[in-house]
């Protein structure tokens, strides 16, 4: 059963306007039972923390299992690891946003969201601390937390159906808010060099010589509800510069990604690379090409576009691209990874901001 998370939130939010606004501690050790009779310990120290996530044997033989992540919360970057295993692998990424943080679900309700139903209902200890308990109902369901106002951590909170048995979303079993040692924070030798893979930002910094973030990728949409027309510019990889090389276009305004029967595209290819378009509503719109640049007045919010740079033994490729409307006119780049060698390919990359977005005067 999937677990309501509107009940959770609604549980926690009433207690914004019941309870004074504290400031989040960054040094403790937070330890809560999940579902599946999984242990969480949460250690975190400033800008460092680490779940180490413990579970239980299973009945059908499985033995227990452990699980280490590390958060560099400056950085955004996160290792994880089995410490049993052997050898030691580990796995890097990049994160953004709430990474697990216990103290931030209170957060975010108290700053964030509308008054709850929730109402006083005495006070009660739980697993040692002691907490004022809020009751209410929402949805049908029946709700109860428990809320430590000494340090402004939610120690439990569940949900249920009246008369039923409450499902519980957290339950806290033990907090120090004293900082970790700050071995609990140190990687495995063999965990130092993994770096995380680019991110998208990254590889198209690398591919465009240029902050990445001044490009968004055509191929992702939606599009834009604004309407505007596009350049379209052949460049090389790194160094933007135009391939002055000649190259066809071919168009489809028509194509309908709703549509169960997409349309069957054909593609003649000649002794010297060039192409012929048919299928669909595809149409060769190479003679608008002026000064190696393709200008789309007011194109759909998607089509599919064939683009080739012509080549003998090579022919051409169609995809889907969203239009992206920076500015009435918007600069898009089909950036060849390597202009000699066609089946290298390229990516379709809008310029949003910086010197790229400008219109070439030429």
């Amino acid at each position: 059963m999937r677990t309501p998370k509107i009940l959770s939130c609604l549980a926690l939010l009433a207690l914004a306007t019941l309870l004074p606004a504290q400031t989040p501690p960054t040094a403790y050790t937070v330890t809560q039972n999940v579902p599946d009779n999984v242990t969480m310990t949460i250690y975190r120290n400033g800008s460092q923390a680490l779940i180490d996530y413990k579970y239980p044997a299973k009945p059908d033989g499985t033995p227990a299992t452990r699980s280490l992540n590390l958060y560099d919360l400056k950085a955004g970057v996160s290792h994880t690891w089995d410490p049993g295993g052997n050898p030691i692998t580990c796995n890097a990424s990049t994160f953004s946003g709430d990474w697990g943080d216990p103290f931030e679900a209170t957060k975010e309700i108290t700053d964030g969201i509308a008054k709850g139903e929730l109402k006083p209902a005495g006070a009660e200890t739980v697993n040692g601390i002691p907490t004022k308990v809020y009751t209410g109902a929402a949805s049908g369901m029946n709700i109860k937390a428990w809320f430590d106002q000494k340090d402004g951590l939610v120690i439990k909170s569940g949900f249920g159906a009246p008369g039923g048995p409450m499902t519980y979303m957290v339950d806290i079993r033990s907090v120090s808010l004293t900082p970790p040692p700050a071995s609990v924070f140190a990687l495995p030798p063999s965990c130092a060099g993994v770096k995380p893979p680019p991110t998208a930002t990254e590889l198209i910094a690398a591919e465009t010589g240029d902050d990445g973030a001044n490009f968004v990728s055509a191929n992702y949409g939606p599009g834009s509800k604004n309407s505007c027309s596009i350049v379209i510019r052949v460049v090389a990889a790194k160094t933007m510069a135009p391939v002055t090389r000649r190259w066809q276009a071919a168009i489809d305004t028509t194509y309908n990604q709703d549509n169960p029967t997409p349309p069957h595209y054909e593609f003649g290819t000649g002794r010297d690379g060039s192409s012929t378009f048919a299928g669909g509503g595809i149409h060769e719109i190479t003679s608008q090409i002026h000064n190696d640049m393709l200008r789309i007045d007011n194109p759909p919010a998607y089509f599919n576009l064939a683009t080739n740079v012509v080549q003998p033994g090579h022919g051409t490729g169609i995809g889907l691209v969203y239009r992206q409307c920076f500015a009435p006119v918007t600069m898009l780049y089909y950036v060849m990874k390597d202009p000699n060698d066609i089946g290298a390919g390229a990516d379709f990359l809008y310029a949003k901001a910086g010197k790229y977005a400008a219109v070439p005067t030429h």
